[in-house]
C-alpha cells in the first residue's frame, strides 16, 4: 500500500502512537496510566534499582503477556499498528532482558538502529528506557535510529558492545498498515541463537512488569553524547563504522579506478530504504562514482510505497534500466535493511547462486581480506542454493557446508574459524568480516571483480562484462540452472498440509523410483548437525533429489509478518557449454512441471501463478 496516497494518515496514526508513549513512558509523577484493558490495576511505582544506571529512577509500570510473540531466526516480525498498540514492543524488550544473564547485562553497552522504516523513531526511544532501566550503562543508536543490519553488526564488533537491537522487518514493506520488526544480536555481531530466542519467548508469556527509566526522549537527529547519570546515549553516523572495516576488507584504490573511468557506468537501486543512507557517502563521495550512479536513496519511513525486496519483480525500475541498449556495466539493489542485494549486468541477470560462486572464486585474486596467509578457510550455502558454490570448493580446495536457511547457521562455523564467505538463494550474501549478510558488501565485491579484470583495458577498449564473467565461470564449473517460485501470503493451514503431504511422499519414496525422465537418488526432510557444538535443525525443507543432480525443494518460509510463503525450489546441471545459454525458465520447464505436480500446490493453496519468480 502506498501510504504517501493518504499524506495525512501516517501523520495522524504516528501521533496518536506518540501521545500514548509518552503517556506511559515519560511519566515521573504518579502512577502510570494503564494500556492494556488486561492489566491488572496495580499502581506503577519508581524505585531505585540495583544494577540501573546510577541516579537514574526507574518506574515499574504493570503489565500482562500477549500472545503470539513467538520470535524466530530473524526475531519478530508483526504489522507495525500491532507493535505500536499497547505494550506490545516493551513486552518483547523487557522479555529479551529477562533472557539476559541480568550479571552480564549490568554496566553493559548495546547498540540500536534499523532500516528507517515507520514507528522506528518511537520504538527507539521506549527501547533506550528499557535498556536503561534493566542496567544497560551505554547506548550506541545510530543517527535517526538509521542503522543497516550488516552495519549493526560491524558496530557492534567493532565497540565490543554485550548486543544490539535492529528495527527491521528486513525486505518486507514498511508503514502503519504494513510490517515491522525486532531482533537482538549478540556480542559477535550475529543473530541470537535459539536458546535465547525460546527463552525471551518463555518470558513473554509470563512478564508482569516493565523496568522503564524515567529520563526524556533523546534527540537522535544529531550526533553526541547525552548522560543521564552514570546512563549515557551516544549518537554515532550510522556509516562511519561500517565505512571503516570495508576500507580494510577491499581495495578502494582498485575500485575507485574502475569507477573513474569515463566509459564506466553503475545504478545502485537502494529501493528508498536504508541503504540509501550509504549508497553517497561510500560510492560517490569515497570511491568517485557519479552521483547519478545512486538512485532511490533518500530512505522512507514506508519505502514511498514499494516493497524494498531486491529481485526482478519488486526492482522493476533498476530492471527495465538494465534491459535496454546501451545499458549500464552493472546494476545493483539492496532491500529494507541492507543485508540482501540482486547484481545485473548489461541486459544480464546474476542468480544469487552463480554470484556467491563467482565472488568466493575471485576472491583472493582481487579482494585484500581473503589473500595471504588467511585466504579462504571454507565455504558455505543454505541447502536451497544452487550447488555451484560446492564446485567451487572443490577446485580450490577447501571445506563446503550446506546448512538450514538463516544466517545464524554460519556464525558458529566463521566463529571456529572454518568459514569465509557464503551465501543464500535468497540473495544473501557476506563474509566472517561481519555475522550477518551484507548487500553493500556483496556490491563491493563486484565492483573489485570487474576492476580487477579491467585494469589492463585501455578505455574505450573492450571491457569484461558482468556476463562475460558469469558465463566463463559456467564453462569451467558448469551451470546449475535455478530458479524460485514464491507464493505469498498464503493460507497458513492448506500450506502445512501441502509440507506434511510432501514429508509422507518423502518418506515413503525409494531410491530408483521414477519421477517423469528423472530417476530418484533421495528424498527427505532435511536435517541438519551443526559441526561445532552439534545442535540439530530439523525439518528444513522437504527435497527430492535426482540421479543427475537435479532437485526439487519445497518449505515454508518464516520472514513474513502475516500467512505463510511457499517457496519452491528447483535446480538443474549442466555442463555442456552449448547449452548452457538456454533460458533458466525453458532448461527448468520439465523439472518445474513435475514438482507442481507431486505438491499438489494448486489444489492445496489455490494459487495458479506464483508472486515472484527469480
Amino acid at each position: 500500500m502506498n501510504v504517501l496516497a493518504a499524506a495525512q494518515s501516517p501523520a495522524v496514526v504516528r501521533r496518536q502512537f506518540s501521545q500514548q508513549k509518552t503517556r506511559a513512558f515519560h511519566s515521573t509523577k504518579g502512577a502510570l496510566r494503564q494500556r492494556m484493558s488486561n492489566v491488572p490495576a496495580k499502581r506503577a511505582k519508581t524505585v531505585a534499582m540495583a544494577g540501573a544506571a546510577a541516579a537514574v529512577a526507574v518506574t515499574l509500570v504493570p503489565t500482562a503477556p500477549i500472545e503470539g510473540q513467538k520470535t524466530g531466526t530473524s526475531g519478530l516480525r508483526k504489522k507495525a499498528a500491532e507493535f505500536a498498540s499497547g505494550n506490545y514492543l516493551a513486552n518483547w524488550v523487557q522479555s529479551l532482558f529477562l533472557a539476559l544473564p541480568s550479571t552480564e547485562v549490568a554496566g553493559s553497552s548495546m547498540v540500536l538502529g534499523g532500516d528507517g522504516r515507520w514507528f522506528n523513531k518511537e520504538a527507539a526511544q521506549i527501547i533506550i528506557k528499557l535498556a536503561a532501566g534493566n542496567g544497560v550503562r551505554k547506548m550506541y543508536v545510530g543517527q535517526h535510529g538509521f542503522l543497516a543490519t550488516p552495519a549493526a553488526s560491524a558496530v557492534i564488533r567493532a565497540r565490543k558492545s554485550y548486543g544490539g537491537f535492529i528495527m527491521s522487518a528486513s525486505h518486507n514493506p514498511g508503514g502503519p498498515d504494513e510490517d515491522w520488526g525486532i531482533k537482538y544480536n549478540s556480542s559477535e555481531g550475529e543473530p541470537a541463537p535459539e536458546k535465547i530466542t525460546d527463552a525471551i519467548y518463555g518470558f513473554t508469556q509470563t512478564v508482569s512488569e516493565l523496568k522503564v527509566a524515567d529520563i526524556p526522549d533523546v534527540d537522535l537527529s544529531v550526533c553526541g553524547i547525552t548522560k543521564f547519570g552514570d546512563f549515557e546515549v551516544e549518537v554515532i553516523d550510522p556509516v562511519a563504522d561500517y565505512l571503516a572495516l570495508a576500507e580494510e576488507v577491499f581495495d578502494f584504490g582498485l575500485i575507485k579506478s574502475l569507477l573513474s573511468r569515463a566509459d564506466f557506468t553503475m545504478k545502485f537501486d537502494a529501493m528508498h530504504a536504508i541503504t540509501g543512507a550509504y549508497a553517497k557517502p561510500i560510492l560517490v563521495d569515497v570511491l568517485g562514482a557519479d552521483p547519478s550512479s545512486c538512485i532511490n536513496d533518500v530512505p522512507c519511513e514506508d519505502f514511498a510505497g514499494g516493497h524494498p525486496d531486491p529481485n526482478l519483480t519488486y526492482a522493476a525500475e533498476l530492471v527495465k534500466m538494465m534491459y535496454v541498449a546501451d545499458a549500464p556495466d552493472l546494476g545493483a539493489a539492496s532491500d529494507g535493511d541492507g543485508d540482501r542485494n540482486m547484481i545485473l549486468g548489461n541486459n544480464f541477470f546474476v542468480t544469487p547462486s552463480d554470484s556467491v560462486a563467482i565472488i568466493a572464486a575471485n576472491a583472493q585474486t582481487c579482494i585484500p581480506y581473503f589473500m595471504g596467509s588467511g585466504g579462504l578457510k571454507g565455504l558455505a550455502r543454505s541447502m536451497p542454493t544452487a550447488a555451484a558454490l560446492d564446485r567451487v570448493a572443490a577446485d580450490l580446495g577447501v571445506e563446503c557446508f550446506e546448512t538450514p536457511t538463516g544466517w545464524k547457521f554460519f556464525g558458529n562455523l566463521m566463529d571456529a574459524g572454518r568459514l569465509s564467505i557464503c551465501g543464500e538463494e535468497s540473495f544473501g550474501t557476506g563474509s566472517d568480516h561481519i555475522r550477518e549478510k551484507d548487500g553493500p558488501w556483496a556490491v563491493l565485491a563486484w565492483l573489485s571483480i570487474l576492476a580487477h579484470r579491467n585494469k589492463d583495458v585501455p578505455v574505450g577498449g573492450a571491457k569484461v562484462s558482468v556476463e562475460q564473467i558469469t558465463k566463463e565461470h559456467w564453462q569451467k564449473y558448469g551451470r546449475n540452472f535455478f530458479s524460485r517460485y514464491d507464493y505469498e501470503a498464503c493460507e497458513s493451514e492448506p500450506c502445512n498440509a501441502m509440507v506434511e503431504h510432501l514429508r509422507t511422499l518423502a518418506a515413503a519414496a525409494k531410491k530408483g523410483d521414477m519421477y517423469g525422465p528423472y530417476e530418484l537418488d533421495y528424498a527427505d526432510d532435511f536435517q541438519y548437525t551443526d559441526p561445532i557444538d552439534g545442535s540439530v535443525a530439523t525439518k528444513q525443507g522437504v527435497r527430492f533429489v535426482f540421479s543427475d543432480g537435479s532437485r526439487f525443494i519445497f518449505r515454508l518460509s518464516g520472514t513474513g509478518s502475516s500467512g505463510a510463503t511457499v517457496r519452491m525450489y528447483i535446480e538443474q546441471y549442466e555442463a555442456d557449454v552449448a547449452k548452457q545459454g538456454v533460458d533458466a525458465q525453458d532448461a527448468l520447464a520439465p523439472l518445474i512441471k513435475i514438482a507442481l505436480e507431486t505438491s499438489r500446490l494448486t489444489e492445496f493453496t489455490g494459487r495458479d501463478v506464483p508472486t515472484v519468480i527469480t
